[in-house]
């Protein structure tokens, strides 16, 4: 018994890399494409570096946090990874609903500083 190879459809192939142009056209002409061109891809907090392979975990942070505000010249967005987007989001949460768990401390406040008699015990050496 024999398999026969069945060649692509040349047809669905060209549809494919037609669809894939398309969809990068629209991409580039969105707010994320057009944040990729102006800025260079590194997160703009902890300064991680981002290439082709791993630009899909570089995201586009709206500054006033209105995704409707999207100006041509980026004015309102910057470059931020994963970690530090869902870290500038809690952080807005927290001030913005005024979580209670992140506005009371029950952490004990340092009373020892161990610098306090740091300049005596310097001058004593000489």
């Amino acid at each position: 018994m024999t398999l026969k190879k069945t060649q692509p459809d040349k047809d669905k192939l060209n549809q494919i890399v037609s669809d894939a142009r398309r969809n990068q056209e629209l991409r580039e002409q969105s707010y994320r494409g057009q944040a990729l061109k102006l800025y260079p891809w590194i997160c703009g907090r902890c300064a991680r570096e981002f290439t082709h392979t791993t630009l899909n975990e570089l995201t586009v942070h709206h500054k006033n946090h209105n995704h409707d505000d999207n100006p041509s010249d980026g004015s309102n967005w910057e470059l931020l990874c994963l970690y530090c987007h869902d870290n500038e989001h809690s952080r807005y949460e927290e001030t913005r609903f005024g979580n209670s768990q992140s506005t009371k401390s029950t952490a004990s406040v340092a009373t020892h500083n161990p610098f306090a008699d740091l300049k005596n015990l310097l001058g004593s050496k000489k």
